[in-house]
């Protein structure tokens, strides 16, 4: 809901295996294909979106607007409800949070992150593709804290209603949780990684390559991570997470990807990085996957820098 619309929005020009992957695990554990990766939604729009984002992870308790500004709102307000800590967000990171919107008016809520029982990774700012409240009013941000925007409508979605409840030049309310706070990354800091063909792996394989000193990575923590996807069958590179500068956010234990992308980053700690080689059967199967130059039954090899652990 808080993505711009299609004409508005950038262009996703990387996570082509991770949408890949999330769509390959959806379908081989009967999960709905209806769920939506955050990293696969920049260019969801007020008419494609869907709420369809629901996993199996218990919905958290979460806070609720308890005070609605004086309408109409003519600038951006940023009010700090509980402090953070650490570094403040700045352009190019990215803001992991939860959140719930409403309509400034009347306080009538039009969409939240809890029930999916996932967190919301906003970035990188200022190209993230949100609308511009979100851009303005999560600058400075703290992992930690919790914030009210209060948005016009010139900074929201003006003139243009969305779905059912947003009607034209509404203002909105959003009480927002932020989880963590990612540091930018760039293309050319992705790690020059060589990869040895592999083939008939029959379980994932995992090699720490960089052995993080930070904190770990275990079953229902939350985690962000940048990578490279290669092709196990002559180790030629596919993807990289490092080229469109937001990083992956997956909750350990969602089963939102692959089984061997929580495997593989179980037990790695922040500043790590480790290689994880995954059976094909276990990938794209049988069949591969030729938009991605992915042979059939091919083994996928990646590279994880695990960022942080929330």
């Amino acid at each position: 809901m808080i993505r711009l619309p299609r004409s508005r929005a950038r262009t996703a020009s990387s996570a082509l295996v991770v949408g890949a992957i999330l769509f390959a695990a959806c379908g081989s554990d009967g999960a709905s294909s209806d769920t939506a990766d955050p990293a696969d939604t920049v260019l969801a729009t007020d008419d494609t979106a869907t709420d369809d984002t629901a996993t199996d992870a218990t919905p958290v308790d979460r806070p609720t607007v308890d005070s609605l500004p004086t309408v109409p709102v003519t600038e951006l307000a940023v009010t700090v409800i509980e402090p953070g800590s650490g570094p403040e967000a700045v352009e190019g990171d990215t803001v992991v949070v939860d959140y719930t919107g409403v309509r400034s008016a009347d306080g009538t809520e039009f969409d939240n992150s809890y029930d999916g029982g996932q967190p919301f990774p906003v970035g990188p700012l200022g190209d993230s593709g949100t609308i511009e409240g979100w851009e303005q009013g999560l600058l400075g941000v703290q992992a930690g804290s919790t914030v009210q925007l209060d948005i016009p409508s010139a900074l929201a979605y003006g003139d243009q209603p969305q779905g059912d409840i947003i009607q034209a030049n509404d203002d909105l309310t959003f009480l927002i949780e932020v989880r963590a706070v990612v540091p930018a990354t760039t293309a050319d800091q992705a790690p020059d990684v060589t990869v040895e063909p592999t083939s008939g792996t029959t379980e994932v394989e995992t090699t720490d390559l960089v052995v993080g000193t930070g904190a770990e990575a275990v079953d229902g923590s939350s985690v962000a991570v940048q990578y490279l996807a290669f092709n196990g069958a002559d180790g030629s590179q596919i993807d990289s997470g490092w080229e469109s500068g937001s990083p992956l956010v997956l909750a350990l234990g969602s089963g939102q990807y692959l089984e061997g992308f929580e495997e593989g980053i179980t037990g790695m700690k922040v500043g790590g990085r480790r290689q994880v080689v995954i059976p094909g059967e276990l990938a794209f199967g049988a069949e591969g996957d030729e938009s991605l130059g992915m042979p059939a039954g091919a083994d996928l090899v990646m590279v994880f820098d695990l960022l942080t652990v929330f």
